[in-house]
């Protein structure tokens, strides 16, 4: 059998690039708009993607600075978007085998909450569910935690290690046979069965155990999007799924060969694992009607906008200083997303780009790879990363919604059932079936 491909929909509304929802076929709407969220959940059901992926952010973007300094520009397009959390155990409710992972930072929750919402959310689903475990990178976070500044890196990091610790302790704190609601004998649970977590560590005190049972997956899915050093390191013991960010083939084997040693390294195996790189695919019924839908695209980009976004990845250097038409300076150390800043800077050094080229880029796509072709241009492109070894499969981002999300389901998605390297049905009914990842074992049962 070939290798097959997985998809997440990454439903970033109103769209992931900084000027889609502009365009005239664009729904801004889809922000805010709950029944816009149904349609496209059930979009990407019925093109059989493995799940939808929504990000979160506990702050508008650029808030920290409305003083009347700052270079905050009110074209921004996602300025509000429903709680992801909230928004995917409703989404539950009106799908039946498509995934529903939702971000939640590590940073500003705590590890008991996280644990019983995800967990409720994966009963509700029926073993759907799927936690983005992130450590925030957007900094004006802090300000609403009561922080003046964001915290570190590093630091962030390490509260991170130890919350996943915590909350995959807590999905173990019942087994599966734990409820035995025994009318007859009075039983209600086997107490044998119950487990306290007891954690105490430098962050986080916690007793357990967790008032809700053993999930229909074992565990819901984590999913983790970190590139830099230390997150590789965390996502190679406790990631599920991985949302990364590479452009080119060898990159991506380099990536994918990199994570795969260090999950080996926790007794994990190579495939434990699924990696789906950032893709935007922008889809015509001709690669000619593809590069014009892409073109019109480019030329909505307000240049003031992509600027903003590069600036958040600029560390202290002010980036606005500097010519718009001149080369990237050098960058100090950034305290949100060091990987991402790698990786402009290094594009910036390889293809000789300025400040402007740079932020239209991360305009674009924040930095992921940009196709647009017909449905067999696409094909061709993710059919060669796959066999390359370079990927598992893709994240879906779209430039506005809905169409570019009905334009993958019904062009692209034909084509790879065609080719043999994407299913025409589902292989089960939880999250883990379909991506093909294991049940983690009750660390209490022998």
């Amino acid at each position: 059998m070939k290798p097959q491909l997985h998809f997440g929909a990454f439903l970033y509304t109103p769209g992931t690039h900084s000027a889609g929802w502009r365009h005239p076929d664009a729904v801004p709407q889809t922000d805010m708009h709950f029944p816009y969220y149904v349609e496209m959940a059930r979009t990407a059901e019925r093109g059989k993607l493995d799940t939808i992926f929504l990000q979160d952010t506990a702050a508008i973007g650029g808030s920290g600075g409305l003083d009347g300094n700052s270079p905050y520009r009110p074209s921004q397009g996602r300025q509000v978007h429903l709680e992801p959390v909230s928004l995917i155990a409703a989404l539950a409710a009106v799908t039946s085998h498509i995934g529903l992972i939702s971000t939640a930072t590590t940073t500003y929750n705590e590890p008991y909450n996280i644990a019983r919402r995800f967990a409720t959310i994966d009963h509700i689903s029926g073993g759907r569910a799927g936690w983005n475990l992130v450590t925030s990178q957007v900094e004006d976070e802090a300000g609403n935690f009561g922080l003046e500044r964001h915290v570190d890196h590093a630091k962030r990091y390490e509260r991170a290690s130890e919350f996943y610790d915590v909350v995959a302790g807590l999905w173990d704190s019942w087994e599966a046979d734990a409820f035995l609601r025994d009318k007859a004998s009075g039983i209600w649970f086997d107490f044998d069965k119950m487990h306290f977590l007891h954690h105490r560590g430098e962050h986080f005190s916690v007793r357990g155990p967790l008032n809700v049972s053993r999930t229909p997956q074992g565990r819901p899915v984590v999913a983790q999007a970190g590139s830099s050093d230390i997150g590789r390191e965390l996502a190679a013991r406790s990631a599920d799924l991985v949302f990364t960010a590479q452009v080119t083939v060898a990159d991506g084997q380099a990536f994918c060969t990199d994570l795969r040693d260090r999950a080996e390294r926790y007794g994990r195996g190579r495939g434990d694992i699924k990696i789906l790189p950032g893709l935007m695919p922008i889809v015509g019924r001709t690669d000619a009607e593809a590069a014009e839908l892409f073109q019109q695209l480019q030329e909505l980009i307000d240049d003031s906008l992509a600027i903003r976004a590069l600036a958040r990845l600029t560390g202290d250097l002010d980036i606005y200083q500097f010519p718009l038409d001149g080369p990237l300076p050098e960058l100090p150390p950034s305290n949100a997303a060091k990987a991402r800043q790698a990786l402009i800077v290094e594009l910036a050094r390889e293809e000789n780009l300025t400040i402007r080229q740079v932020a239209r880029y991360l305009g674009t796509s924040q930095g992921h790879r940009v196709l647009y072709g017909s449905a067999k241009t696409i094909a061709d492109s993710m059919e060669e990363w796959l066999l390359a070894g370079a990927c598992d499969g893709f994240n879906l981002l779209f430039p506005y919604f809905p169409g570019p999300l009905n334009d993958f389901v019904d062009l692209v998605v034909p084509e790879l059932q065609r080719r043999g390297i994407f299913r025409t049905e589902y292989e089960g009914r939880t999250l883990r079936e379909n991506l093909g990842v294991p049940v983690p074992a009750n660390r209490y049962v022998k």
